[in-house]
């Protein structure tokens, strides 16, 4: 299919990754994308790993599985690269975002990736601005930032519209979660 995109959110559960895929699927749809926006787990707790998949097309989505050839990674927990195999299907000319202090240079070569790698300190990020680690709306930003898939200011206006519908009550959640993209977006740093 062509213009198809197709993202893994690695994670763990209370981690947002799940939220991150549903709050990307909603900002592309609204710009007239076709998407598709879902998490893998089962009955885990808190703290497990975690699965969520994006699909991004100007076409019609007619495929309804589970992601096996992404061309994007994030990782939300960087614990994630010794646990589960985060290249697994990832093209040679994929992009892997991850959430940690460590360089693109020593991420890239603890996975033996050939494809391009990217950090940033979403934990920092957030717990700067938000006052806690949750590293699904930097690692937006980051995302947003290393991929043409959205227009950053679209995305913004449209992403911002979504956290008054959650946190209409609570505009500092909603100041320091698009502080946190704003910030993720000027930092994440490549290989």
């Amino acid at each position: 299919m062509a213009n198809l995109t197709e993202i893994r959110w690695h994670g763990r559960g209370g981690q947002g990754a799940k939220t991150a895929s549903i709050l990307l699927g909603k900002v592309a749809s609204k710009t007239g994308k076709n998407i598709q926006a879902f998490p893998e787990y089962g009955p885990e707790r808190m703290g497990a790993p975690i699965l969520a998949f994006n699909r991004i097309s100007n076409e019609k989505l007619t495929v309804h599985c589970q992601v096996t050839e992404p061309s994007i990674v994030t990782v939300l927990d960087p614990t994630l690269l010794e646990a589960v195999d985060v290249t697994e299907g990832v093209p040679a000319d994929g992009k892997i975002i991850v959430n940690t202090t460590n360089s693109p240079a020593d991420i890239k070569k603890k996975l033996g990736f050939d494809g391009e790698v990217y950090t940033v300190d979403a934990d920092g990020i957030s717990t700067d601005e938000i006052g806690a680690a949750f590293p699904n709306t930097p690692m937006l930003g980051a995302l947003v930032k290393v991929t043409d898939l959205l227009d950053f200011d679209n995305f913004k206006e449209q992403i911002e519209k979504e956290f008054k519908k959650k946190f209409a009550s609570k505009p500092e959640v909603i100041d320091g979660n698009l502080k946190s993209i704003d910030r993720a977006y000027q930092e994440v740093k490549s290989e």
